[in-house]
């Protein structure tokens, strides 16, 4: 058995209804990732979260929450610490966030971290995000031990998801995120993004940058333009699903790393994974929240 295990913060999410009020929930970009690989993984794929949390009761239902979704809680537990919460604006189906987690026990997430709950043939995932919530000893612990569990088998899948609002400054942000490329086996890259922090001209120039940095394979996202794969050098574009209406983009990326990550733990090609990563967040954008329901047999995949 393969197991994903993603690394980051999850949070509660105050999410918008048509009627609108709004629902909570629970969510956050790694652990949208992990939600989603445990509905596309079969049996031989195991999920489970890495984070830190309180000992209070939104905690406690947080956890459950994941166990519920058939993900395992590998969370460290932080007496006095509590989660954060976010609440999702719509506009045109885009959406903009509002923050509270300051106070979150995610943020402390490496401290006496030496080992990762994860083996050699598995695969980690981490986040831009995930580093933006950590200071400055928390990113360069984890990375050494990414790096550490990458020697020893480990895959390690990276996705930049670039949030300046999270950094310092931008030039601290393109530091750390350079940083974490060095340990990556496999980059999810954003390629608008990249070109606005990173000054990249094209995608194939953002997957040459990651390969550089030591990724053997690179899909470059280009929201509904093809997704660049690279992998050992070699370029393939895949062309996106066709999208007639969207309603909520919160997830779509996120949705996308879940498709890919679980087709290459079944051993299929980096094409057929971005071809995968395409069609689940197709289906996701036309729904609102970060969590929704996926049509299975809707995207390829067996009953």
């Amino acid at each position: 058995m393969t197991r994903l295990l993603a690394i980051g913060e999850c949070m509660i999410e105050m999410s918008p209804t048509p009627e609108g009020t709004y629902a909570m929930g629970f969510a956050g970009d790694t652990f949208n990732t992990a939600w989603y690989a445990r509905k596309l993984g079969g049996e031989e794929l195991e999920v489970a979260y890495y984070s830190a949390v309180g000992d209070d009761e939104p905690s406690a239902r947080m956890a459950g929450f994941m166990r519920g979704a058939g993900v395992v809680p590998e969370l460290a537990v932080r007496k006095g610490g509590t989660v954060g919460l976010y609440m999702i604006s719509l506009k045109d189906g885009e959406r903009s966030f509002s923050y509270w987690r300051s106070a979150a026990a995610a943020r402390s997430l490496a401290e006496g971290l030496d080992r990762l709950p994860a083996g050699k043939g598995d695969i980690a995932l981490f986040s831009g995000i995930t580093m933006a919530i950590l200071p400055e000893a928390g990113r360069r612990r984890l990375l050494e031990v990414l790096a550490a569990a990458r020697a020893d088998g480990l895959r390690v899948a990276f996705d930049p998801n670039l949030r300046p609002r999270l950094w310092a400054s931008d030039a601290e942000m393109c530091h750390w995120v350079s940083e974490a490329a060095k340990v990556a086996d496999i980059a999810l890259p954003s390629y608008e993004d990249e070109a606005s922090y990173f000054g990249d001209v094209s995608k194939r120039a953002t997957a040459d940058r990651y390969a550089a940095a030591g990724a053997s394979l690179v899909l470059a996202k280009d929201g509904p333009e093809p997704v660049l794969v690279l992998e050992n050098g070699t370029e393939t574009l895949v062309p996106p699903q066709i999208v007639t209406e969207v309603t909520d983009t919160t997830a779509a990326g996120d949705a996308f790393n879940a498709g890919v990550l679980s087709a290459l733990a079944r051993g299929l090609p980096a094409a057929e994974a971005a071809d995968l990563g395409c069609r689940v967040s197709a289906q996701v954008v036309t729904r609102r929240g970060a969590l929704v329901e996926i049509d299975l047999p809707g995207i390829g995949l067996p009953a």
